[in-house]
């Protein structure tokens, strides 16, 4: 990306953004950040040199703030969203008001820029598969809402729409749509697996005061992810985003399927305490198993190569230091 321009982040308060906005700092681009700060965090981006960044505070879904946004722009990456899973259940007007009513301003404001911006990579998720027939999973599976009476997929739909929306909207710049699996890192959130079983086995050793914890999960633990380290996402975006395919679809994310028994075994080695787990009741509409196929981005150069294990390690210290100072 060195060299093309100034870059456009939506979201870029965000988890995955903040880490893609100081990757690209690092490799010399200029880089303006478009965020409302609802659910990203300014901090994320404290102490990038002025020189380089900008931050617009707007919302996506202000046609007239993107657009402003939108000026002398080369690249736009847009990972504006709401996210997590609770969200999805308590707010499904706002998490599809954001993924479609944004991406048709983004759409429309790239369109008025009369192709000055020549990529947009657009950040889509991997709940557009819910409970995909294929594992791994190949980008060109059916994309599927199961029930539209349930809001969790209000952010999957809407997610689907925007892929939509993307493909078919006539823009004239090179169009690359990314389908993240289960990402993980420090400051992450808090409405994910990893986090919420960092918190409960905090909580339940006392702060890791004690060495043995008796956790409740979701389920009988048998579901599994692909968790991929956000070390590895960020360099996965940023090749899938030179890609000349036009448009180009790609998994970005590790192609090893872990349960969230084995998560539970992995975190209970990196904090060092014996975890036992009861099960609960699952959320409805819970995936079964997901796990991405790679292969496509491996083409490209793509090699991820944090293991689960260090990847926990390089995890875990934020969160106990959070939970230490915050309660668990």
């Amino acid at each position: 990306m060195n060299g093309d321009g100034l870059i456009l982040v939506t979201g870029g308060g965000g988890f995955i953004g903040s880490a893609l906005v100081r990757r690209l700092i690092a490799d010399g681009a200029p880089v303006r950040v478009f965020d409302d700060f609802s659910r990203g965090l300014p901090a994320r981006l404290a102490g990038l040199p002025a020189d380089r960044l900008s931050v617009v505070a707007g919302d996506i879904r202000n046609a007239d703030e993107v657009m402003e946004a939108l000026e002398g722009v080369s690249t736009v990456f847009h990972l504006a969203a709401i996210n997590g899973t609770q969200s999805f259940y308590d707010r499904p007007g706002d998490v599809l008001g954001v993924a479609v009513r944004g991406q048709i301003n983004l759409m429309d404001a790239i369109a008025a820029q009369g192709g000055a911006v020549g990529r947009l990579v657009v950040m889509s998720s991997s709940e557009v598969y819910q409970q995909p027939a294929i594992l791994p999973t190949p980008e060109d599976v059916p994309l599927i809402v199961p029930d539209v009476l349930n809001p969790r997929y209000s952010y999957g739909g809407g997610k689907v729409l925007a892929e939509l929306l993307t493909v078919h909207s006539g823009i004239a710049a090179t169009r690359t749509i990314i389908r993240p699996h289960n990402v993980y890192g420090p400051d992450m959130g808090f409405g994910h697996v990893i986090p919420q079983l960092i918190e409960k086995i905090v909580a339940a050793t006392g702060g890791l005061t004690r060495r043995e914890a008796e956790i409740e999960i979701f389920g009988d633990g048998s579901a599994t992810r692909a968790f991929c380290h956000i070390d590895d996402a960020v360099d996965g975006i940023l090749l899938a985003a030179e890609s000349v395919e036009d448009p180009g679809i790609y998994h970005v994310g590790v192609d090893t399927e872990s349960s969230i028994l084995d998560l539970v075994a992995e975190l209970a080695a990196v904090m060092d305490v014996s975890v036992s787990v009861k099960g609960g009741a699952a959320p409805e509409g819970e995936t079964s198993r997901r796990c991405p196929d790679i292969s496509k981005l491996r083409g490209l150069g793509y090699a991820p190569s944090v293991s689960l294990r260090d990847g926990l390690a390089r995890t875990v210290p934020w969160y106990v230091e959070y939970f230490g100072k915050n309660g668990a």
